[in-house]
């Protein structure tokens, strides 16, 4: 017989996930659909060809699968997409995994999204316990907007940021650079976010999935943006991670902080602690390579968590050192799924 409970032993924890190259996995990133409601030039093509919605795992099973990473030690959660606030019912999800929040075992829960569902879901997002979100946004011209993005409504996203800042969450802008496209105003969106308090991300033109163009006339090094950049700001590195990929700068003009995300001209896979994980299930190890576990397999065999977890664990046993991106293999594509698919 047990004692008082104060006197029982704590409960054994399962082991962490751990890689081939003993980087501990923490963060997972969830796509929850591969839908948008835009159609962003260098993400996707215009004719989409989106999955069956028969294909998707449920919210229920995503739950399930997120609680089986965050007993295995993962302690952030990203959902994204697609445009993940275009999943029907997906707030179901958020507070299912907002238990996580309240009881410890979870550090982060938030997301990455275009902004265009902002304004709707923003009071709740925060009341569930989401501190900080990420706005995908390459331009502060509604024209340019419009071009990128196939569709999109400027107006309608700056009024979602607003709608989420209002709502006490912190918002970090996410600037793909392209050549010949914003690499002239990126110096003026800085300016913009950082006097609304906002950190600002650049990100490298990525070669996922076939689109109608060519990545190589998108594609902008970094090294070139930050040389621009110096020539009208002083930038001063800085020490921060956030988990993810982001080198940092303080810009000393605005007092903000600026994020570089090279995979090309930089590869930044010697910290990975992350996993992705699709709206059917697969779980890739890393976004640059093609190698994936299905879980839904394993996931829908037993009402129990054994085999899921094993599947895990084995999928994490093959944890690449890096991805193979090079953007001069951009055509065909050097991984040929789209980035909706695996998330952004």
């Amino acid at each position: 017989m047990w004692g008082p409970a104060e006197d029982a032993p704590a409960p054994v924890r399962p082991a962490p996930l751990i890689d081939p190259f003993q980087r501990a996995i923490t963060y997972l990133r969830i796509s929850v659909t591969d839908r948008c409601d835009f159609r962003c030039a260098y993400c996707m093509a215009e004719d989409m060809q989106f999955l069956p919605k028969r294909d998707l795992l449920t919210l229920e099973e995503l739950d399930r699968l997120c609680g089986v990473f965050i007993d295995r030690g993962v302690r952030k959660l990203r959902i994204t997409g697609g445009e993940p606030l275009v999943r029907r019912d997906i707030m179901h999800l958020f507070r299912r995994l907002s238990r996580h929040l309240r009881s410890g075992a979870l550090d982060e829960l938030t997301l990455t999204t275009n902004g265009s569902q902002l304004a709707r879901f923003a009071p709740e997002l925060s009341d569930l316990g989401v501190r900080r979100i990420n706005v995908s946004l390459d331009t502060l011209d509604p024209r340019k907007f419009r071009e990128i993005t196939r569709r999109g409504d400027l107006s309608v996203v700056l009024a979602g940021i607003e709608a989420a800042r209002a709502a006490g969450i912190k918002v970090k802008i996410n600037a793909v650079a392209l050549k010949g496209v914003n690499e002239d105003e990126i110096a003026d969106m800085i300016a913009w976010a950082h006097g609304l308090g906002m950190d600002m991300t650049l990100i490298e033109v990525m070669p996922l999935g076939e689109i109608e163009g060519d990545r190589t006339d998108q594609f902008l090094p970094l090294s070139v943006a930050r040389e621009r950049l110096e020539q009208r700001f002083t930038l001063t590195p800085l020490p921060d991670r956030t988990g993810g990929p982001a080198r940092y700068v303080r810009i000393e003009e605005t007092g903000g902080r600026l994020g570089f995300i090279t995979p090309l001209t930089h590869n930044f896979c010697e910290s990975c602690n992350r996993v992705r994980l699709t709206c059917t299930g697969k779980l890739y190890m890393c976004l640059g390579q093609e190698d994936a576990a299905d879980l839904r397999a394993a996931l829908r065999a037993s009402p129990d968590d054994a085999l899921v977890t094993q599947a895990v664990v084995e999928a994490i046993s093959r944890k690449p050192k890096g991805h193979d991106f090079v953007i001069e293999r951009a055509r065909p594509a050097a991984v040929p799924r789209h980035m909706s698919v695996t998330g952004g």
